[in-house]
């Protein structure tokens, strides 16, 4: 039998992470989104080691627990259930805090000891999209080549959460274009390697005070040893397949983590909406069917229903990673579902509470800004979809674009 309730040790963590979201995040939301480019927020350095308690490392491999162990409730179901709350927060603010970079996630899932040892507790930012390749990431043109004991990075690469503020980015490049995706490869580069250039930080319309880069590598020159997998080409389709595989794993654990993000902004502008309608005198009754209902009430019904179907599918797919089974077409498909989920409730909430909603007297304008990039990175929708129908319809990336 299915149990769809949370067992002790994960209420625990959502009791905590919600504490620190409604003490720290919620009081400065407003105003870091207001400065927006600005260093570390000093309110969130004193509880980066609080974090680690909370949030369990992102992007472990998937590795299937013993025959006795029984289900598995791990890192990635505690990070989705603490990570929604703390989005409920400020989703931003929890992307600004050290040691929550996507490129931690890469580290975790696909480094050597070594490395985990050296950069694992380091701000680890992640650079793949670039000027010519977006939703592509087969498609990259940064190339990387071996000179003595030193990779050499040239290129470019745009939107790079924390690209500004990590201590090392992991940057996908190309050995060889020619090769296609076989040829990808991930390498971490330290802030400050010399041919590494912060173009510019962007301007943008949600997530403000999240540091969102544009990198320049010119002839950026790391050690031999800070490749991420094997140096080697595969030869052989499948060989090839499983390498480019093994590079898109970090998506199949961080997919469902993004999906929390629209869950915790999504349930926070609709608290907020609740509240604000009570006041008029709009007040949900649940002992009425959706058809003896006024149409707001109608609409708040429909809103929780979608939240409370993107949570459950989002639940299953981390839920899936922590005991080994494959997740690639439930990662995205929670993904697409909270993505779109958390746009069409914030912006429906600001439009529910009128002027309340559209001005700066509460946060719904900001929740509503905040969460259309929830739909875009780390996979866009339509890139989500195109995974699911791969996968249903058992087409590989060639015969299905």
């Amino acid at each position: 039998m299915i149990n769809l309730e949370l067992p002790q040790k994960l209420i625990n963590i959502q009791k905590m992470s919600h504490q620190l979201a409604s003490g720290v995040f919620r009081p400065i939301s407003r105003k870091y989104d207001r400065i927006e480019h600005c260093d570390t927020p000093e309110e969130l350095k004193p509880v980066a080691q609080m974090m680690a308690s909370i949030r369990p490392a992102r992007g472990g491999k998937k590795e299937a627990p013993s025959a006795d162990a029984g289900t598995v409730n791990g890192a990635n179901l505690s990070g989705i259930v603490g990570g929604e709350e703390l989005c409920w927060g400020d989703v931003g603010l929890l992307l600004s805090i050290p040691g929550s970079g996507l490129g931690n996630a890469a580290i975790n899932a696909v480094g050597t000891p070594e490395q985990k040892e050296k950069f694992g507790k380091l701000y680890c930012a992640m650079a793949i999209t670039e000027p010519g390749a977006g939703s592509d990431s087969a498609a990259i043109s940064t190339t990387a080549r071996l000179d003595g004991d030193e990779w050499v990075l040239n290129g470019e690469k745009i939107y790079c959460t924390a690209g500004q503020r990590g201590d090392a980015i992991v940057v996908w490049a190309t050995l060889d274009k020619s090769k296609g995706k076989a040829a990808i490869k991930s390498f971490i580069v330290p802030q400050g390697a010399p041919g590494l250039t912060l173009v510019r930080v962007e301007d943008k319309m949600g997530l403000r005070i999240s540091d969102t880069a544009a990198l320049s590598f010119d002839n950026c020159r790391i050690p031999k040893e800070n490749i991420l997998g094997s140096p080697e080409i595969a030869d052989t389709e499948e060989a090839r397949k499983k390498a480019f595989g093994g590079v898109m794993q970090t998506f199949d654990n961080t997919r469902p983590a993004v999906a929390a993000m629209a869950l915790g902004v999504a349930r926070a502008a609709l608290e907020i909406t609740r509240e604000i309608l009570e006041k008029e005198g709009v007040k949900a009754d649940y002992s009425k069917s959706l058809y003896n209902s006024t149409a707001i009430e109608a609409e708040l019904y429909r809103m929780e229903a979608d939240l409370e179907a993107a949570r459950l599918m989002t639940y299953k797919a981390a839920w899936m990673a922590d005991n080994g089974q494959p997740n690639s077409k439930e990662a995205s498909m929670c993904k697409a579902k909270a993505g779109r989920m958390g746009n069409y409730v914030t912006l429906k909430c600001v439009e529910l509470c009128g002027e309340m909603g559209y001005s700066e007297q509460r946060l719904l304008e900001k929740l509503a800004r905040d969460s259309k990039i929830i739909d875009i990175f780390e996979g866009t929708q339509q890139i989500q979809q195109l995974i699911v129908a791969r996968n249903l319809l058992g087409l590989s990336s060639r015969e299905l674009k």
